[in-house]
């Protein structure tokens, strides 16, 4: 067994090298072994069952799946065929006939699913104290809470058990314990991700969310489950992000930070602030302080307001009748329910769109927001001696997240004597941007040369071909999935990676061509980075497949996101006269996504 820590990039390397799933699930085994009774797992796979799940997986789709054979945990509030979901209530268990569809996405992407974790039960509580399954702790401190309520989620990964996992978010349960426990956890917007097949805490704000030891893993994961599903009533089509984000440059980026933070911890929580703030400010981003009212009263209503009545909403029959298998903290928060009258609900909802507006106008003319995770820890039993009271104050920064309809990273800032993070968030829709905003601060409070991540080849997937071979970008039809992709494969072609290119080009709808296909054509200002897939055609196989390139599209050149310079299909400008600029779309999928939603009117 080795002592690296697992992570996509890793596999892919000891994959390439000759490692099989079968030997890197043995090592997780051993990793769990090694690590005890640590509260971590309610229902673990046999071993002998993964063995045989990983030694299905046809070598010959390394190339083509992007999480093939990577090992992960999953939240138990998320269905699994033939599981138990228990959401850290025994009583409350069922089985459920079919997975959630993040399940699905995953698998069908190549991910091997290891087990369900801990959580505070029903998903109610940032701490990670309120389970019978016991209590997961800091992997940095055992005497310290995990938090929650995705407890078991986040040491999985940062315990380096499993590369990535999957919590969920309501008011923070997959931001507070990767700040708790010194990883990443990618909150997505509302909508991005299927919620079909998780136990709701509150439907009209639960997403599902990543955690990841790196910005790069969890985007790469994100990649896999966000798009919309038609069979979930809360599903939204937003912009799908890029599989590798795109570094933001330093100089010019403007983040809000809170103009005044009234309470800190007692273990160097606030100085660790103060250093991360003059990290990124050293290397040139500018921090605009924002007042945070607007904020926190729209964070509060979660807990002490109208939404405590959609946290019953499905529960309400089983608190009554087996009210006794509640964890008692849990069954105080929802007795707050009982109270909120439908009169209430209408005006918490009439006052929660005044605060959006307000706090998104307090967004205007900055890229994101920055602010602590956390401003404070606790002891596991100062948590359990007053679970309430010290909850609701690890939400200070993250329960007014989703109902402000906002998306959000979290990642370490610069340790004090605990683990402490930061994160940024942003309006929902603009995940991609905000991720290529995380890798850049990800990048500066590591110590990294942010100009070099800039520059750094965009993540190949698992099997990049070396050798000889014509690379050729494709935008629009020729994409996996899309009508002219059979093209490529009955070539010989391979996928190389999938990345975007450089943010220096325009792109279009064209009109009267069949199958429908898109243009790109570079500009000098004005531009975006456009979704592209790269293959490799065996040389033999070129002339060939040229001569299917038909006018008004031809073959040029092609710049990466990573400087590279590659062939591709470009536009003649005659044909763009009359085309629909989709430049905003960001990419051919998200364009006919949208075209698909419902009351959508194609150009």
């Amino acid at each position: 067994m080795t002592d690296a820590t697992l992570t996509l990039g890793s596999l892919r390397e000891r994959y390439a090298a000759g490692v099989s799933p079968v030997e890197v699930v043995d090592e997780v085994y051993a990793r769990i072994a090694a690590r005890g009774d640590d509260h971590v797992w309610i229902t673990l796979l046999p071993q002998e069952t993964l063995r045989a799940a990983a030694a299905a997986l046809d070598p010959a789709d390394r190339d083509r799946l992007p999480l093939w054979g990577v090992p992960y945990a999953l939240k138990d509030n998320l269905d699994v065929a033939g599981l138990p979901t228990t959401a850290a209530c025994p009583a409350f268990a069922y089985e459920p006939q079919a997975s959630a569809e993040v399940v699905e996405r995953l698998a069908a992407a190549g991910a091997l699913l290891v087990g369900k974790t801990n959580l505070d039960q029903f998903a109610t509580g940032l701490n990670g104290t309120r389970s019978p399954y016991g209590v997961p702790v800091s992997v940095g401190d055992p005497e310290l809470i995990s938090g929650g309520s995705s407890s078991g989620s986040a040491v999985a990964v940062a315990a380096g058990l499993v590369p990535f996992s999957i919590g969920t978010d309501t008011a923070g349960s997959g931001r507070v314990p990767a700040a708790l426990n010194g990883i990443v956890g990618l909150k997505p917007s509302v909508g991005l991700v299927s919620g079909r097949g998780m136990l709701p805490a509150c439907r009209s704000l639960d997403c599902a969310s990543v955690f990841a030891h790196d910005v790069a893993d969890a985007a790469a994961v994100l990649a896999v489950i966000a798009g919309p599903d038609p069979d979930d009533a809360w599903s939204r089509t937003l912009p799908v992000p890029d599989a590798v984000p795109t570094p933001a440059p330093p100089a010019g980026l403007r983040l809000a930070v809170p103009a005044r933070i009234d309470r800190w911890g007692s273990r160097g929580e606030q100085a660790a602030w103060e250093q991360t703030l003059g990290r990124i400010a050293a290397a040139g981003v500018d921090l605009v302080p924002v007042p945070m009212e607007a904020f926190f009263e729209a964070g509060d209503q979660l807990y002490s307001g109208a939404w405590l009545a959609e946290r019953l909403d499905g529960l309400e029959g089983f608190v009554a009748t087996s009210g006794d298998a509640v964890w008692p903290a849990v069954r105080d928060v929802l007795a707050g329910a009982a109270a909120v009258r439908g009169v209430d609900t209408f005006a918490a909802l009439d006052r929660m769109q005044e605060l959006r507006r307000r706090t998104h106008r307090l967004l205007d003319g900055v890229d994101a927001l920055l602010a602590p995770t956390v401003t404070e820890t606790f002891t596991v039993a100062e948590m359990q001696a007053d679970p309430v009271a010290l909850n609701s104050r690890l939400g200070r920064f993250t329960t007014f997240t989703n109902l402000l309809d906002l998306c959000a990273i979290a990642l370490p800032g610069l340790p004090g004597r605990v683990p402490f993070g930061v994160t940024v968030q942003a309006p929902a829709g603009r995940d991609a941007e905000l991720a290529g905003i995380a890798a850049t601060l990800e990048a500066i409070l590591a110590g990294r040369d942010v100009a070099a991540a800039r520059a750094a080849p965009s993540a190949p997937l698992p099997g990049e071909l070396p050798g000889e071979g014509f690379d050729l970008a494709v935008v629009g039809a020729h994409l996996e999935g899309m009508p002219l992709h059979g093209d490529l494969l009955s070539r010989g072609a391979r996928l190389v990676a999938r990345t975007t290119t450089a943010p220096s080009y325009r792109f279009y709808a064209l009109r009267g061509t069949t199958p429908p296909k898109p243009g790109l054509r570079r500009v000098r200002e004005g531009g975006a980075a456009i979704e592209v897939e790269v293959y490799r055609l065996p040389i033999a196989e070129v002339g060939g497949f040229l001569a299917t390139v038909v006018a008004p599209l031809g073959i040029g050149q092609v710049t990466l996101a990573d400087g590279g310079v590659v062939h591709g299909f470009i536009c003649e400008p005659w044909a763009l006269e009359d085309a629909e600029d989709i430049t905003a779309t960001r990419g051919w999928r998200p364009y006919l996504a949208r075209i698909a939603a419902p009351g959508a009117r194609p150009s």
